[in-house]
């Protein structure tokens, strides 16, 4: 990675940790629809999340 990484709040970072690792595992299990289900739950909170961190200034806009 070239250039400072941007700081992003620790809640946002383990969100997206968690969806890593949701991922990973539903590669393995392609028929597991309630991790599929939990998936759509932890992505739309990563995006409400960065929503308001941008609003408040601690992303920046382009996130």
């Amino acid at each position: 990675v070239s250039g400072p990484v941007p700081e992003i709040p620790e809640n946002l970072y383990h969100l997206i940790k968690k969806v890593v690792s949701i991922r990973n595992h539903l590669e393995r299990n392609k028929k597991d629809k309630d991790s599929k289900f939990r998936l759509i739950l932890v992505d739309s909170r990563i995006h409400r999340l960065a929503r308001y961190y941008s609003k408040t200034k601690k992303l920046p806009p382009v996130w």
